[in-house]
């Protein structure tokens, strides 16, 4: 027995800054939008404490809560947001085919990818183990946890300096560790850092492996000039070494960078699929913050009403 796909006139995969301002954009212009939230509903931003650069909130907004104000804003204006993943596409043909959840099948006129990008971990076996027993890719999420305890923090970027200054107002020393001479981050969120007083920053030094049976224990770390190793003692174990764009599925049809995020037309959301678009962090590999997002969501809604208008679909 044979069931028919459900077809949608404009499917917004992932939500997020770029997803939910990509469906008030397209809800407002009746294009009967449809989003599948993904594995995140809300993206990184449910993962953010203050909010302090986003416009329209002079005193900062929590994450989770700017979050939910877009999606309520979104459903106010008729999307129909759903629970799911997207497992599978096919742009080979038109209308595009997706598949949800491995087992739900859809076509779709218009496809806006919007599903961001996820932390990037270090791959030691210990860090995987004890994932959820001390090891964390998320501070804010977590941090509680570790009041007035030990913690170390991986990363040299400006993620891992706000999160090593998020920890110091709850733990009682933060280990921050820098694989080179110097950190990435920005020279006001290196200050910050620097000026902490209980923030130890550990230049020239790798993890090698996190220590501990059932929870973290303590962190062996390597000096990457002298290759001397030594042991410290924390409880808590955080990773902020950047992220990988949530793409995997796209990239035999869409074209890419060598770090998978999707590749757009300059000053557009068009990808070299007719009908696909993408905005937000899946496409964004320089700017990354959530106005840029909500900008590129704007730009792909627009550019799938006039698709759609010039096929006569809307």
């Amino acid at each position: 027995m044979t069931t028919t796909a459900e077809h949608i006139k404009c499917l917004i995969i992932g939500s997020g800054p770029a997803g939910y301002t990509a469906a008030i954009y397209a809800a407002r212009a009746n294009m009967q939008p449809v989003m599948y939230q993904g594995l995140q509903p809300g993206g990184q931003l449910t993962i953010t404490n203050d909010v302090e650069n986003f416009p329209g909130y002079p005193d900062g907004v929590m994450g989770p809560s700017m979050m939910e104000d877009l999606k309520k804003q979104a459903e106010r204006f008729g999307t129909d947001i759903r629970y799911g993943l997207a497992t599978a596409v096919d742009f080979s043909s038109h209308p595009h085919k997706i598949t949800i959840d491995e087992n739900k099948e859809l076509t779709a006129d218009a496809v806006i990818i919007a599903t961001g990008a996820s932390a990037k971990w270090l791959g030691l076996e210990s860090e995987a183990r004890l994932n959820g027993s001390g090891v964390s890719a998320c501070a804010v999420c977590d941090g509680f946890f570790y009041r007035n305890m030990d913690v170390a923090i991986v990363g040299a970027g400006d993620t891992a300096a706000e999160e090593a200054t998020y920890l110091a107002n709850l733990a009682s020393k933060v280990y921050m560790i820098v694989r080179k001479s110097e950190m990435r981050a920005s020279k006001i969120m290196q200050q910050r850092v620097l000026d902490n007083p209980k923030i130890e920053v550990l230049f020239d030094t790798v993890t090698d492996e996190v220590l501990g049976e059932h929870a973290v224990e303590g962190v062996r770390v390597k000096n990457v000039l002298s290759h001397e190793c030594r042991d410290i003692t924390v409880q808590g174990f955080f990773v902020a070494i950047g992220h990988e764009p949530n793409s995997k599925i796209f990239q035999p049809y869409l074209h890419h960078d060598e770090q998978g995020y999707l590749k757009t037309i300059p000053g557009t959301s068009k990808t070299n699929v007719d009908g696909v678009f993408a905005c937000g962090d899946v496409q964004d590999f320089t700017y990354r913050q959530a106005v840029t997002a909500a900008g590129t969501g704007c730009m792909a809604a627009l550019d799938a009403e006039r698709y759609l208008a010039a096929l006569g679909l809307h």
